[in-house]
């Protein structure tokens, strides 16, 4: 049976702490807007305390989380085992974003590897966490991190994912603001 908690205790710490990937879900408040559901790993998760986490985000085509956390802040997190025990932890909180040129961004990103391809830190003030069974979830196993992600950053360099920012991160598919800008 799951458990409600109102923050992070030693089993659910340990628990996130073991998975390699996580996903995140945000919605804008029109209801005929998008809900969006992020796959995330590449070490980019921290807790930073027990009702307050962290990620890194990286580059992408679409800017939904950043979007819908602007917007209204609402986020949920998801670990599931897909090794192990079967469990699932649900993160769920008020998110906001901080981009590279905020003075908070440089504090953050230390508890992170360097990552040159990060357009923002997603932090989330925690108003839930949960657990449940994770019987439906199948088992897979671990073989080991991509690589493409930052050989295209790479690839790209500082002004190319500058141009790429502006290009495919100012709005999400509803419209909703973006990425601001450096």
């Amino acid at each position: 049976m799951g458990k409600i908690r109102s923050e992070i205790d030693d089993a659910a710490r340990q628990f996130i702490e073991a998975q390699h990937v996580f996903f995140v879900a945000s919605a804008p408040l029109d209801a005929a807007g998008h809900v969006n559901l992020s796959p995330k790993g590449l070490d980019t998760f921290r807790i930073l305390a027990p009702t307050k986490v962290a990620y890194v985000d990286f580059n992408g085509s679409g800017v939904e989380t950043i979007a819908h956390l602007k917007e209204n802040g609402r986020i949920v997190l998801m670990f599931c085992a897909f090794q192990g025990p079967p469990n699932i932890f649900r993160l769920y909180g008020h998110g906001r974003v901080i981009e590279p040129h905020e003075p908070q961004f440089a504090t953050l990103a230390e508890s992170f590897p360097d990552h040159e391809n990060a357009r923002s830190i997603i932090v989330v003030e925690l108003t839930r966490v949960t657990d449940s069974c994770g019987y439906g979830v199948p088992q897979f196993k671990y073989e080991g991190e991509r690589t493409q992600l930052h050989a295209w950053a790479s690839h790209r360099g500082p002004d190319g994912l500058k141009a790429y920012r502006e290009q495919k991160n100012r709005r999400s598919i509803d419209g909703l603001p973006g990425i601001s800008g450096e």
